[in-house]
């Protein structure tokens, strides 16, 4: 295990799913989520070929015994992502982050409403804790107010709000895809789905892209393959309960490209519902990682010495 080199892995990768996500934004006003979806799921997976090839895994990464397994979790990942993508076209980065955040704490109640996982009530603490902030961000939005800029933010924090649900979901189906699959099947055949799935949305308005915006959604899919190889790598490094809060590192990031690249200002909601969000993250976090503790330590002692 190098510690050190697994935060550093995790941090390039979330840096690098913000860069995506940036991507993405720069053609929203132009190009619709559907077709987004495909050139991040397409050009992604080149990427992710290479990277099995590259460590000799190609042959075996690719094997899957629940094919039915990666079909759910890809429908359910890709209507993730292309609310994510809608969603990036009306609100600012930051705010679309932050609400984004929400897909890990609605994790922890669906993992109890589907997989039996048990719940207590620091956890339900947390969830609570973080939702909050989620509604604190939200609230600015969903004001209704009768203007149609009003009405249009209302609707992308709908859409981002959604995706978070739907990611939560696909989270739901890894858990269960983890006990058969490896991760680079899983990874794989999201790609794969996701591009097959996205071609659904083909007559639903579809454009011809400038070069500019060809470039961006390219570079998007190529950067989408990349982050995934430096997440998966970063959990080789070290400890997931090492790394996993260094996701929350999205925020500077997001904060930074928002305002130099967008002009986004954030507000002061926004700010303080998003430090209620990671902060009930960190807590779910650090609660794992004392449950995985405990079960170690009641393995070790219940298995046979000498």
């Amino acid at each position: 295990m190098r510690p050190l080199r697994g935060i550093a892995l995790k941090l390039a990768s979330v840096l690098v799913f913000i860069v995506m996500a940036s991507m993405i934004k720069a053609t929203a006003p132009h190009v619709p989520a559907g077709q987004s979806v495909f050139f991040r799921s397409l050009f992604a997976i080149p990427v992710i070929v290479a990277w099995l090839a590259w460590r000799r895994k190609l042959a075996t990464g690719l094997k899957t015994a629940n094919p039915m397994g990666h079909l759910w979790r890809g429908i359910v990942g890709t209507l993730a992502m292309g609310l994510g993508f809608a969603g990036l076209g009306y609100l600012p980065l930051p705010e679309v982050t932050a609400i984004g955040y929400a897909a890990p704490l609605l994790t922890v109640i669906f993992a109890a409403m589907f997989l039996g996982e048990e719940v207590r009530a620091f956890r339900i603490s947390a969830v609570v804790l973080g939702m909050t902030g989620v509604l604190i961000v939200l609230a600015p939005r969903l004001s209704l107010t009768p203007d149609a800029a009003g009405m249009a933010e209302a609707f992308g924090a709908m859409l981002v709000l959604g995706g978070a649900v739907f990611a939560a979901l696909a989270q739901v189906f890894v858990r269960r895809l983890v006990q058969t699959e490896a991760t680079a099947a899983i990874v794989f055949y999201f790609s794969l789905t996701a591009t097959a799935l996205s071609l659904v949305t083909l007559p639903f308005g579809w454009v011809w892209p400038t070069p500019l915006e060809a470039t961006l959604l390219a570079g998007a899919g190529l950067l989408g393959g990349l982050g995934q190889i430096l997440l998966t790598s970063s959990y080789r490094e070290a400890d997931a309960s090492l790394v996993a809060p260094f996701d929350y590192a999205s925020m500077l990031f997001a904060l930074a490209i928002g305002y130099f690249i967008f002009a986004e200002v954030p507000t002061l909601a926004m700010l303080g519902g998003a430090a209620l969000i990671v902060t009930a993250g960190i807590l779910i976090i650090r609660r794992e990682r004392k449950l995985g503790l405990e079960r170690a330590r009641q393995r070790k002692a219940m298995t046979p010495q000498g």
